[in-house]
């Protein structure tokens, strides 16, 4: 049934394919082209479109339903007493006594002595000789003569000629050939197999269940065997394909360049040379010796020295001992006997 719904698609999509080349009448191809609007003095081409009206084949599966007689087996449960003999435990609780002994914890207090020693810090004062020396400064003024040298600007009128390029445009008509691509239709006929078929009636077997059942052997005990049903027979439909070839037509475009040849206007560029004359000016720098009278003052350190006494602190330790006492606790087990 899927291949049959796989080859109804691709009929439909072979179809719609030739409808479509058939609609547009060949859009792609300047062959159907009139003949003014082929001519090099054009720079497009003129189509016509036409349309065509085809039909194509459609496919529908219709489902027809059938009524079919089955046997279908149905079990009943039957329960049944036995009685039996079982054993059960039954628990008793009794006591003992027992004797164990606890370990109980006495703590007893004491006191302990502890001797350390203390470093206690002593001050003393002591004055310390930091005498420096200072230097002052002596100032004394004075001239005296400096030469420079000054440069002047001095600006002069001057003329040069200057050569440079200029580009000119130039049009020229130049036949130039040109290349477009057409596509062109072509139909081909390929082999397609097509399936078609009937349905026919096959009859199917079905075993029977099998179930348990009860019976005697030659010595007359109960024996289990299990027992079968009769099978069922239905009858089901299948589908057989018959396969066919047919011929179906496929068109497919194929590319053609095709040249033209067309007046076109090019635009060169001429290089050509121009001489002009600029006028400019020279700055040109002259020296000249000037003489400054500069005072200067003159600086002169002296040494001076500055007494100075400071007073400093000095820290001496003094060991000291002393006494501490500390309390202590101690644990001690006793045994103790108990009765649970």
């Amino acid at each position: 049934m899927r291949y049959l719904n796989c080859l109804t698609l691709l009929a439909l999509f072979v179809c719609q394919q030739q409808q479509v080349s058939a609609g547009w009448c060949g859009l792609n191809s300047y062959a159907c082209c009139p003949a003014p609007a082929c001519q090099p003095s054009a720079c497009y081409t003129a189509c016509k479109v036409e349309r065509q009206t085809c039909f194509r084949t459609v496919y529908e599966t219709v489902m027809e339903p059938q009524t079919c007689t089955a046997m279908k087996t149905v079990y009943d449960t039957v329960m049944e007493e036995i009685p039996q003999t079982c054993s059960k435990i039954v628990y008793e609780t009794a006591e003992r006594e027992e004797t164990y002994q606890v370990m109980k914890p006495v703590i007893e207090e004491s006191v302990r002595e502890e001797r350390y020693t203390v470093q206690k810090p002593t001050w003393e004062t002591i004055y310390q000789d930091c005498s420096y020396q200072v230097q002052k400064p002596v100032f004394e003024e004075s001239t005296r003569e400096v030469q420079r040298t000054v440069y002047k600007q001095v600006t002069e009128n001057l003329e040069r000629e200057v050569c440079y390029t200029v580009m000119r445009q130039v049009t020229e008509t130049v036949n130039q050939e040109r290349c477009y691509t057409v596509n062109q239709p072509v139909t081909t006929y390929r082999n397609v197999q097509r399936v078609t078929g009937c349905w026919v009636n096959q009859p199917v077997q079905y075993p029977g269940f099998r179930y348990p059942q009860f019976t005697t052997d030659e010595c007359g005990r109960p024996r289990l065997c299990m027992a079968q049903t009769p099978g069922t027979t239905i009858c089901r439909r299948v589908w057989v394909p018959q396969v066919t070839q047919c011929q179906v037509p496929c068109t497919t475009y194929v590319r053609q360049v095709v040249k033209q040849v067309c007046p076109v206007q090019v635009c060169k560029l001429v290089p050509e040379r121009v001489v002009q004359k600029v006028p400019y000016q020279v700055c040109k720098v002259v020296p000249e010796i000037v003489v400054d009278r500069i005072p200067v003052k003159t600086c002169r350190w002296v040494t001076e020295t500055v007494p100075r006494q400071i007073p400093v602190q000095v820290c001496k330790m003094v060991c000291e001992e002393k006494v501490c006492q500390i309390p202590v606790k101690t644990c001690k087990m006793v045994a103790e006997t108990c009765t649970r």
